[in-house]
């Protein structure tokens, strides 16, 4: 830490004050114990006596000033008070950049931190504090994330809700007023509100599925068979793949794969990959399910379609809530955009972790499960 010229000068009189100040106090004493030595022959006399006694090293020189002695040791001691006032002073003056530094940063400069490098104890403390703001500014910016994520889904939730609402009350308002020619027109209209009621409950089934797993339910665990689970995944969508022109596929070992999970909330991941596959796969032919077990601690889980390729653009955000790869909310493929997010939470929730690749060939939703509870595997694709 570098002091300004000011303190320079400050630390510098004090140091000359210091030593004037001791100087005068050492010749007092001198003069004083001068005084007593001549006033009092005994003690000249006892004075005598030792130094003629006294030897000092090899060479048995004596001590024939008792002046110069006492001079020497005054001066040893008023160079230790110097340098302890001065380092006292100095740590003061830094204690007090410390406390100024703090009150900057209070004062709303939270991008700022403590610059200075001090040896000892106080460096602790400057790390300390500089480690403190940083922490207290990662909360708050995560703070405001979670603020910005809750507007945004109020936003979202109101569109996707106003929208099948609005043509609800528009079709039943027509039916009220009686404005249809035929029972078949009465019938559309009924038919097509009860569409839109349908989809209504759908969004808010998904988005109570998705706050529930954001809140950390417990998981019922239980011990599973990933491989029984796929097959039985790929039997009751048989029926609706074929009427898509698609095939389900399943590639897993002949070993039974076991892991702990929550069977409901997994097997919700697997549906709603599925699910994707097929309303989205749009020219693909396949979907292959496969599983296995590349070590005793995970469990890696597939599900590929050959359909049309997701754009580069959008991989990294398909786990988002409300997005949706085709950039508008079709009426053909329909879906809540909640799907992929709430699979993410489940699969985390697990300790897992889910990413997707896609090329021209294939697009593939790879999740990791571990196969112990309680394990939480590192995500090598996070980015």
């Amino acid at each position: 830490m570098k002091l300004t010229a000011r303190e320079k000068s400050a630390l510098i009189m004090e140091g000359i004050v210091t030593v004037i100040l001791l100087l005068l106090l050492d010749l007092s004493v001198i003069v004083l114990l001068n005084e007593m030595i001549q006033t009092n022959p005994g003690l000249q006399d006892g004075i005598f006596i030792i130094k003629r006694s006294v030897f000092i090293g090899p060479q048995h020189y004596q001590l024939w000033s008792w002046e110069n002695i006492f001079i020497v040791l005054m001066l040893l001691f008023d160079a230790g008070v110097v340098y302890w006032r001065l380092i006292r002073r100095y740590h003061q003056m830094q204690l007090r950049h410390i406390i100024g530094e703090l009150h900057y940063i209070a004062n709303g400069h939270f991008d700022h931190r403590i610059p200075f490098t001090i040896k000892g104890d106080t460096q602790r403390v400057i790390t300390s504090v500089n480690a403190l703001v940083d922490s207290v500014i990662a909360s708050m910016d995560e703070e405001r994330k979670i603020e910005k994520s809750k507007d945004e889904l109020i936003t979202n939730v109101s569109h996707d809700l106003r929208t099948p609402l609005t043509s609800i009350i528009g079709y039943l308002g027509l039916v009220e007023d009686r404005q249809y020619h035929s029972e078949d027109e009465l019938l559309k209209y009924t038919g097509t509100a009860f569409n839109k009621a349908k989809q209504m409950k759908s969004l808010v089934d998904d988005l109570f599925t998705y706050t529930k797993m954001r809140a950390d339910t417990p998981l019922s665990l239980a011990t599973l068979d990933v491989g029984q689970m796929l097959e039985q995944l790929a039997a009751s969508f048989e029926l609706e793949a074929s009427e898509k022109g698609m095939a389900i596929d399943i590639d897993v070992p002949d070993k039974p794969i076991r892991i702990e999970a929550d069977g409901e909330k997994l097997g919700r991941v697997f549906n709603n990959l599925i699910t994707n596959a097929l309303k989205y796969g749009e020219g693909g032919k396949h979907i292959n399910l496969r599983a296995k077990q590349p070590d005793d601690k995970e469990v890696v889980v597939s599900v590929e379609n050959d359909g049309k390729k997701i754009p580069e653009a959008s991989l990294s955000q398909v786990f988002e809530r409300f997005y949706r790869v085709e950039g508008s909310r079709s009426k053909a493929t329909g879906g809540t955009g909640l799907g992929l997010a709430i699979a993410q939470s489940i699969v985390k929730r697990h300790g897992g972790y889910i990413y997707v690749t896609s090329t021209d060939d294939w697009t593939r939703f790879v999740i990791h499960l571990p196969i112990k509870n309680g394990i939480q595997l590192k995500d090598e694709h996070e980015k």
